[in-house]
């Protein structure tokens, strides 16, 4: 085996002493994973010894050793050191035969594509890099596109030489790795034609929660250097690991389209090896990738994660001539897989002042401190301790003030750009791709930093109140009493995804509707005809990215129902159907076109009655399909719909009529139909209603304002409002019976469960099958609950 280079296919995941640990990775999938399915590019790796030889050749050891002991001892700052030694490699003289073997396995390669001067990748692999305990993720350098033999030297040259860039003496001195041990392998890969295409990074795991159901994908178009270095905002794409095995489902549960405002591409003959250019609009509009290639890389993922045995963060590239999809990289996650999965921590943020702007959050946390502005690297050394760091961009350059700052806001980037995994590593907060930051944000501004809130990371004005819980998943009782969780936000849900509860007992529809979707359903439908230009053009904008408006409203529906269904799957995910009330339906984009204006919105077209009306059923029709999508495509079977505000038997005949009549069928496929218990006349009729529905939901606060004839709005009739009144007690006591009589669950959905204990000791005393409460409140009920079954 030659001393100073190694073709990938006889390397292993062990070698990484001697070609580092990207290079033995690669080596790893193209000798093991070909067979599965795993496309590599071809190439070769220089080994620890080329490097060792290179620095002996020109003295470079003394310089190194001399470098960090003035560093250590203060007499040199970073910047002057990482000069100096970047400075002495570039100067440095290859020895004969490490540069008479880089050309030769240059034109083998060469040989091997069929091509007389490939374009190929030049990577660096650090020794120790992407090891299970520390990424170095983009500590060294990438040079892309680079052709011939003397720029495929020169490259090499500057690939040893970025071992010392400012960032990653950083990083080693923070990690505790010693410079002169660290050596530098390269390697040279057929550059994938992904300036054709298109190009990200992908993690097995959910980078923010650690949820380990999921596969997590970004991509851009172009070269996928803009995504590591965070300027770009992605697309990204969410698939469900346990589904990806059956080829007759489609488990993507999240689909975002980034704005990718530019995209790096190969320079012309003359020029740099690379270069950004706008994208189109037609590019901005459209998805980097199908769905059929999503679950391909989602597959992609699950088989080298299942080889390597742990959590795999990972880069792709699809080349633009072939169209085919290649791993071009592939290390161990550092943050999520080392977390405790018996605690859970959780934070909970007040704030002090107005919602400034939004992101992507990066890192479940959150914090507050001064804003520092900074614009340019060149301006770091202004960077003040414990401050909120914005700026445009956060690349490695940044990694020495990072470590330093409270938070990080950025304009620009995605959850899988490299600056947000060393956030993560540091454990700061993040919050990318706000787009306006730098502009809407002012130097010394106090800021509150949320990433506690799900998938968007949200800036208030002022310092904020911010508490922390640590919930020890190992002290929660068990009860016999099913805990269930009332969620709305897929996006927040994933952050509960360790609470050991026994499915969700309400998933509000209208969440996804009015926070996601924003435009009314018949606004969709009726898109191309709207007279109103001003809505018809906004719902264009808005659907971006989707063969039509109505494939908008499904799609998004379905994926969103799905991310839930998918973090407590098998175990039941009770549906509400749209509970809008007319008022209500009007603020949504459109709606103003067709709602009509009722005195009492409380009692009046909403919940059952809208389903079948002629005014709404066409839009009724879409909340459907979604469900349809979300139980067959997706495959998410352990969804339960429920029918909300139902008033009569007859009524819900007239529901599950126009149910059938779109596809949905109680009984057919597993389908199960549940009926809200929150009208005097579903407990007065629950015989009858048992016949129509498998099982029931007592929907506390309207209960409550229907059996007291209180408005539960009304801030003057507070004190009347009573979910303790006899009057109610009585009706949720005589529901629970006649439910459980006529053979049907039986749950509650609501709050007074982990406020009183003593209303947890009724519900358990009468039978309930089921309490469902909001995640924050899952502790304490499970407590009450326990302690009421005690007797």
């Amino acid at each position: 085996m030659p001393a100073n280079l190694i073709w990938y296919e006889a390397l292993k995941r062990e070698d990484v002493a001697l070609v580092g640990g990207k290079n033995s990775s690669l080596g790893e999938m193209i000798s093991t994973l070909g067979a599965k399915g795993i496309r590599v590019p071809p190439g070769f790796a220089t080994t620890s010894d080329a490097y060792r030889a290179f620095v002996a050749a020109n003295g470079l050891g003394a310089v190194i050793a001399e470098q960090v002991a003035e560093l250590e001892a203060g007499r040199a700052s970073l910047q002057e050191v990482g000069g100096t030694l970047r400075a002495a490699f570039l100067r440095g003289h290859w020895p004969e035969d490490v540069a008479a073997d880089i050309r030769a396995a240059y034109r083998d390669l060469a040989a091997r594509l069929g091509q007389a001067a490939p374009s190929v990748a030049v990577r660096s692999s650090a020794t120790a890099e992407d090891l299970p305990d520390a990424s170095f993720a983009g500590q060294q350098e990438t040079y892309l596109n680079v052709v011939g033999e003397e720029a495929l030297i020169a490259a090499c040259r500057r690939c040893y030489a970025s071992l010392f860039t400012d960032r990653a003496i950083s990083y080693r001195r923070v990690q505790g790795f010693d410079h002169s041990e660290v050596a530098l392998s390269i390697g040279v890969q057929m550059m994938v034609r992904s300036d054709l295409s298109s190009s990200g990074v992908m993690f097995s795991i959910d980078t923010e929660t650690g949820c380990d159901r999921f596969v997590l994908i970004t991509g851009a178009w172009g070269l996928g250097e803009n995504v590591v270095q965070g300027a770009v905002d992605p697309d990204e794409f969410m698939v469900f690991k346990p589904f990806l095995a059956d080829t007759g489902l489609a488990p993507i549960v999240a689909k975002d389209l980034g704005a990718k405002e530019i995209k790096m591409i190969h320079g012309r003959p003359g020029e740099p090896a690379t270069r950004n250019v706008p994208t189109s609009k037609a590019e901005r509009a459209r998805f980097t990738l199908t769905d059929a290639e999503v679950l391909e890389l989602a597959r992609m993922a699950v088989t080298i994660e299942d080889h390597y045995g742990l959590p795999m963060d990972m880069e792709w590239a699809k080349d633009g001539i072939t169209q085919e999809l290649y791993i071009v990289q592939a290390r161990p996650e550092t943050v999520q897989s080392r977390k405790s999965g018996t605690v859970l921590q959780s934070y909970t943020v007040k704030p002090a002042g107005p919602k400034l702007l939004e992101g992507l959050s990066v890192g479940n946390a959150a914090a507050a401190g001064r804003a520092c502005l900074i614009q340019s690297a060149a301006d770091i050394d202004k960077f003040v301790d414990g401050s909120v760091l914005v700026t445009s961009i956060t690349d490695p350059d940044w990694v020495p003030i990072m470590k330093r700052a409270a938070a990080i806001v950025t304009d620009h980037g995605g959850r899988t750009s490299h600056a947000a995994i060393v956030s993560r590593e540091l454990g700061l907060p993040a919050i990318v791709g706000t787009g306006t930051a730098t502009h809407v944000l002012h130097d010394g501004q106090d800021l509150t930093i949320s990433c506690a809130e799900g998938d968007k990371g949200t800036i208030y004005d002022g310092i904020g109140e911010i508490s922390t819980e640590d919930i020890s998943l190992d002290a929660i009782p068990k009860t016999r009493t099913k805990v269930m969780l009332n969620v709305a936000d897929p996006s927040a849900a994933t952050r509960w995804w360790r609470l050991p509860a026994d499915g969700v007992g309400l998933a509000r529809m209208e969440f996804l509707i009015s926070n996601v979707i924003k435009a009314h359903p018949l606004a969709l439908l009726d898109h191309a005809t709207l007279a109103d230009a001003g809505v018809r053009d906004a719902i264009t904008e808005l659907t971006r990215g989707y063969a039509t408006p109505t494939e908008y409203f499904v799609e998004t529906l379905a994926r969103g129902l799905g991310r839930i269904a998918a973090i407590w799957y098998p175990n039941p995910v009770i549906i509400r159907l749209s509970d809008f009330k007319s008022n209500e339906y009007a603020e949504l984009l459109g709606g103003h076109l067709y709602e009509p204006e009722e005195e009492n919105p409380m009692i009046g077209l909403r919940g059952a009655a809208r389903y079948y009306s002629e005014f709404y059923e066409r839009g009724f029709a879409l909340e459907c399909a979604a469900l349809r999508r979300l139980r067959g495509e997706l495959g998410f079977d352990n969804a339960v719909v429920m029918v909300p505000f139902c008033r009569s038997p007859e009524e819900a005949d007239r529901v599950a009529e126009v149910m059938a009549r779109h596809g949905l069928e109680r009984g057919k496929d597993g389908l199960q139909l549940y009926v809200m218990t929150e009208i005097p006349s579903n407990v007065i009729r629950a015989a009858e209603f048992a016949e129509r529905f498998d099982g029931f939901s007592i929907g506390s606060n309207d209960l409550t304002q229907l059996t007291l004839g209180v408005d539960r709005d009304s801030g003057e009739l507070a004190h009347v409002f009573k979910e303790r009144d006899p009057a109610v007690l009585w009706m949720i006591r005589e529901a629970i019976a006649r439910a459980k009589a006529a053979g049907r669950k039986i749950g509650l959905c609501g709050q007074a469960p982990s406020n009183d204990p003593a209303f947890a000791r009724l519900l358990v005393e009468a039978g309930i099958d089921s309490i469902s409460v909001t995640p924050d409140s899952f502790l304490d009920v499970k407590r009450n609950v326990a302690e009421a079954e005690k007797g």
